[in-house]
């Protein structure tokens, strides 16, 4: 598979909505994520990222212009172990949950579908990175509609062991603005990882549309010694 430049890739697509990034940089010594969103309504864009003791979580940055939470506020990031759990909503929590008591990612999200958001039927993004005893893997899934058509709810998982030195993998909603928004299609395409965590935050924040993002979340862990370094960029102050 090509290796694309994700800068320039976000920069072309005015709304990829919400996306998911996980790899290993370039020095090899740190497993990478990094988790965005984005929005064109007043409540979609009216969001931070707080941390929690395990993760992040969406929080209204105006509660007065929260109009609906439903789909809008969840925790994006959650830690089991030394499983990180990334998605792009509430099913964080399923797979937390049913990974506690034995399950696997892939049985976790037999649980869930796309999203009840008609007529778009935004697909639901995850992604979990599993670092032990100094090796990493880590995994993606995406569940989405038959191509809009709700009748049939297509899974697909990702499964990345060993990953390499400096690449990673990028997934997320939507092609492109439009009414309804086009589900993303494919597998998940292959990018770089730099070492810097502070230089992939800014360059990733950079590319996303101006008018349309909303919030970006970055982790660096060292594979060795589990050493976490997180980077936090809201759009909006939390009132």
């Amino acid at each position: 598979m090509k290796m694309l430049d994700i800068y320039e890739e976000l920069k072309k697509n005015s709304y990829p909505g919400r996306g998911i990034v996980i790899g290993r940089s370039a020095d090899g010594k740190k497993a990478a994520t990094a988790y965005f969103i984005m929005g064109r309504s007043v409540n979609s864009r009216n969001r931070v990222f707080t941390a929690t003791s395990d993760g992040i979580k969406t929080e209204a940055a105006d509660p007065s212009k929260l109009s609906d939470p439903h789909l809008i506020i969840y925790s994006p990031v959650r830690k089991l172990g030394n499983i990180t759990i990334v998605t792009n909503g509430d099913q964080t929590d399923t797979i937390y949950d049913n990974m506690a008591k034995g399950q696997t990612f892939e049985q976790s999200l037999r649980t869930r579908e796309y999203e009840d958001d008609a007529p778009n039927y935004t697909p639901r993004i995850s992604g979990i990175m599993e670092i032990e005893n100094g090796s990493y893997s880590y995994s993606m899934s995406i569940l989405k509609s038959a191509d809009g058509n709700p009748d049939c709810v297509e899974r697909f998982t990702y499964n990345y062991s060993a990953p390499l030195a400096g690449t990673g993998h990028f997934i997320h909603t939507y092609m492109g603005d439009g009414n309804p928004l086009p589900s993303f299609e494919g597998e998940p395409e292959k990018i770089s990882v730099p070492d810097d965590i502070n230089e992939f935050t800014e360059k990733l924040w950079d590319a996303l549309n101006p008018d349309n993002k909303v919030s970006l979340f970055v982790r660096y862990i060292d594979i060795e010694t589990g050493a976490e370094e997180t980077k936090i960029v809201n759009k909006f102050e939390k009132i």
